[in-house]
């Protein structure tokens, strides 16, 4: 991650879900992440209506030109990068993987923007349909309105590996022949 603010959102992502795959969503705090709401939104995953915003902060509805609610995410790219989006949101919500993504987008007057996308997934619960959030982040200050975005690189952020405890192994003889190894704590 090269932007601050994804570097940083991500450290208290990973802080709030511990050993788990994926915090729930009620446990992240937004008073935890003040000065970067802005740049955060939360999807639906709903991939017929192309993931709409659940919420979107107020930096990025800038960017956009318009309030997010309801508008679909995937439609924000240019048509060559929506199918790759797409995917990219469904791994982070159903493989529960985090992904980072560099975009570019055009200005209004023409001008190209760099951008760091920052998509996170929240754990799933039963009864409950599935969301995701991200942070989106521009490398330039100026404030400009943006569009037609394009994918220039992504990739998958791993979990770490897990802690394994050592077990200690007792062999019994259950049967004559057979033998079961137990494990133990």
């Amino acid at each position: 991650m090269k932007h601050p603010s994804s570097r940083e959102f991500y450290a208290y992502w990973d802080e709030k879900r511990g050993d788990a795959r994926a915090p729930d969503r009620s446990e992240i705090e937004p008073g935890a992440v003040r000065e970067l709401l802005g740049d955060i939104f939360v999807l639906s995953y709903d991939s017929a209506a192309g993931y709409p915003f659940r919420v979107a902060g107020t930096r990025v509805c800038a960017l956009l030109g318009c309030d997010l609610k309801d508008r679909s995410f995937s439609a924000l790219f240019a048509a060559e990068s929506r199918r790759e989006i797409e995917e990219i949101v469904a791994v982070v919500a159903e493989e529960q993987l985090a992904a980072v993504a560099g975009i570019t987008a055009i200005s209004e007057d023409g001008r190209p923007a760099h951008l760091e996308l920052l998509l996170l997934p929240f754990n799933a619960r039963a009864h409950s349909p599935l969301s995701l959030t991200g942070l989106l982040a521009p490398f330039e200050s100026e404030h400009r309105q943006l569009g037609h975005f394009k994918l220039t690189s992504w990739r998958y952020v791993g979990h770490q590996p897990q802690r394994l405890v050592p077990r200690a192994l007792r062999k019994l003889a259950v049967a004559r022949g057979f033998m079961v190894y137990e494990g133990l704590r």
